[in-house]
């Protein structure tokens, strides 16, 4: 039962970067911005919380208010990813540039930039960025005590706790309600499926896409912290395709929320069925393949590819995503 409690908490824990990566897509394509950045968007997010933790962690403020300097670094992962998805949105939306390749230009640019810094701040070859281990939420936070041999529930819900799943799930419900229940939601939506009606009706079709953009770099900068802490090595200026994979969990999603939330869940479980297939009796062994380790970790990566096979034909994308508006055209 520890074991099961232990793949839950870790499937959580994976799927939160996921789903809240997905999310920022599916708020900038709705808008018609195909977003390819979101893996840069999450390293720069990643690498500017990641160094906050650090100087927090160096001049004790985080030990004494772990919580509240975690608090801190999501919001400094937030507005970080924000100002650079600004040059996806300024490349895609006002210079009506190719989106595609902007967002690669993007994904290229920000490892290169976090070594770079990263090296300047701790010294070349010191590329990982440790993050400490007071930002876990551990049951004395709540007034309990800790166990030598936790029960099942105890080690599904405090193994893996950090601030960004409740904040995960606080912007799901968020994300919901502005995308059904609310005039911008019915205004990014209309913006991604024919811009040229909403622009008849008074919308700013060039301000909608860019308050797309920059959801997406709000949710996608948190992402990259998720990503990093579910790591557990620290930041080593990459999220191992991480904005690619929540591309497809966006897609599986059909742009809509809480499917996501399920395509993130699916996609989360069988990365960690990869990283816990030596212990799991059940799964063959390949014990005759030389680095036959290596087969589960490809696991998430494959079935993702299998998914996309028989569900894209399926899915149904905004219509006008990635189409460049140009107002004096219709």
């Amino acid at each position: 039962m520890i074991v099961l409690a232990d793949i839950l908490s870790a499937t959580l824990i994976f799927a939160i970067p996921l789903l809240l990566v997905a999310l920022g897509g599916m708020f900038s394509e709705r808008s018609g911005t195909v977003n390819i950045a979101l893996e840069g968007i999450m390293i720069i997010g990643a690498l500017s919380s990641s160094l906050y933790l650090k100087f927090a962690n160096t001049s004790g403020f985080g030990a004494a208010n772990p919580q509240l300097a975690m608090l801190i670094a999501v919001i400094v992962a937030a507005f970080s990813g924000v100002i650079y998805a600004l040059l996806l949105a300024f490349a895609a939306v006002s210079l009506r540039a190719d989106q595609t390749i902007g967002g690669t230009a993007l994904n290229m640019l920000a490892p290169a930039f976090a070594i770079v810094l990263t090296w300047a701040i701790q010294g070349q070859g010191q590329t990982t960025i440790y993050i400490p281990t007071w930002i876990r939420i551990t049951p004395e936070a709540f007034g309990l005590a800790r166990s030598q041999n936790p029960a099942f529930f105890e080690a599904l819900i405090f193994k893996n706790f950090y601030l960004t799943t409740p904040i995960a799930f606080l912007l799901l419900a968020v994300a919901v309600i502005l995308l059904y229940k609310t005039k911008f939601g019915l205004r990014l939506r209309s913006c991604g499926e024919h811009p040229q009606a909403a622009d008849s009706v008074g919308i700013n079709v060039y301000k909608i896409r860019y308050v797309g953009v920059m959801m997406s770099g709000f949710l996608a900068g948190i992402g990259g912290l998720a990503y990093t802490i579910a790591a557990g090595s620290g930041f080593q200026s990459t999220v191992s395709g991480y904005g690619f994979l929540a591309l497809a969990v966006m897609i599986f999603g059909n742009w809509k929320p809480v499917r996501i939330f399920g395509a993130a869940m699916f996609f989360a479980l069988f990365k960690v069925i990869g990283s816990y297939s030596g212990s799991l009796s059940f799964l063959p062994s390949f014990s005759g393949i030389k680095n036959s380790q290596y087969i589960y970790q490809m696991l998430p990566y494959i079935v993702t590819m299998i998914v996309l096979v028989f569900t894209s034909g399926k899915s149904r994308a905004p219509k006008a995503e990635g189409i460049p508006y140009d107002k004096s055209k219709r």
